[in-house]
């Protein structure tokens, strides 16, 4: 394997996982940044569900913007600003800031989570075995670090932006440096292949509906309607899953601290053990695709799920 990929690799981890400390440090904090503004418990799940909202149609944005931008590009420059964002969660004063930061951490977030994960499904291909799992258990890992920094600034009574603006300072321009080593796939990366993918389906297609006429087209709907069927038990999955893993995050320190009358560094708690919990999935789990095949490891972590 070339240096240019093992490079790639690794500065593309330590990108999930700063991402993975931004966002604890932000969901860990929630009872803080409502008693901050003065959000109502009526209001608050606005917000909260403003922030995924907004991030899918920054996931659909980039998905268009990544064909004329290269991922690596867009990772480059959302990252720092869900940073930023981060800290103007905590520096602010008024509601209408708190709706900006969070609705500009959404978008930027959307942005480069789609652009980093691009990037490592190109990775991935180049290294011909599964990797994925590993970028991910990254992110675990920063998880663990931003909710024990939000314990910190619990547990000492330090105002949002202090305990966020070190972390900041730290992994943002550390993260514009290793941004200098992300490995761009051929044609746009994953975007391209699946673009070539459409591209030799239509020739395909063409070639057929010469010889068949309309037939073409029907088998075409059909094609789509059968790979639609087969994918439909997949996103299902992948909605309950998201479910559960957003309402652990966003809900957990909430719950926590004002129906079980926990003390607001102990609501940081239960995100760091969640977290702790998929390092350890996920640091297996390219093992276990290697082994048993995509196929085997979804189903055995269904069956767990």
């Amino acid at each position: 394997m070339t240096d240019v990929l093992r490079r790639g690799r690794a500065s593309l981890a330590f990108g999930f996982f700063a991402q993975g400390a931004v966002f604890a440090l932000l969901v860990t904090r929630i009872p803080a940044v409502q008693d901050r503004y003065g959000v109502s418990d009526a209001v608050l799940p606005v917000f909260l569900a403003a922030v995924p909202i907004l991030a899918g149609v920054g996931s659909v944005t980039t998905e268009q913007l990544v064909k004329r931008i290269r991922p690596s590009r867009v990772l480059r420059w959302s990252q720092p600003v869900a940073m930023v964002a981060l800290v103007g969660v905590g520096a602010g004063n008024r509601i209408a800031e708190l709706a900006a930061a969070l609705a500009v951490f959404g978008l930027a977030v959307g942005a480069l989570d789609a652009s980093m994960n691009m990037l490592g499904v190109s990775l991935q291909h180049a290294y011909g075995r599964s990797i994925m799992l590993g970028f991910h258990a990254a992110y675990s890992l920063g998880g663990i670090v931003g909710a024990s920094l939000a314990w910190a600034g619990a547990h000492w009574h330090l105002a949002l932006w202090v305990s966020y603006l070190p972390a900041v300072a730290v992994l943002l321009p550390a993260t514009l440096v290793g941004s200098r080593w992300y490995v761009d796939g051929p044609a746009g990366g994953t975007v391209g292949a699946v673009t070539a993918a459409d591209d030799a389906v239509s020739a395909e297609g063409g070639g057929v509906s010469a010889v068949g006429g309309g037939v073409s087209a029907e088998g075409g709907r059909a094609a789509r309607g059968v790979a639609f069927g087969l994918l439909l038990p997949l996103c299902l999955v992948m909605t309950f899953a998201y479910i559960g893993d957003s309402t652990v995050s966003n809900w957990s320190a909430k719950y926590l601290q004002d129906t079980l009358g926990s003390s607001e560094q102990l609501a940081t708690v239960p995100y760091n053990v969640y977290m702790v919990t998929t390092l350890l999935g996920r640091s297996l789990g390219d093992l276990g695709v290697r082994r048993f095949g995509a196929g085997g490891g979804g189903r055995g972590g269904g069956r767990l799920f």
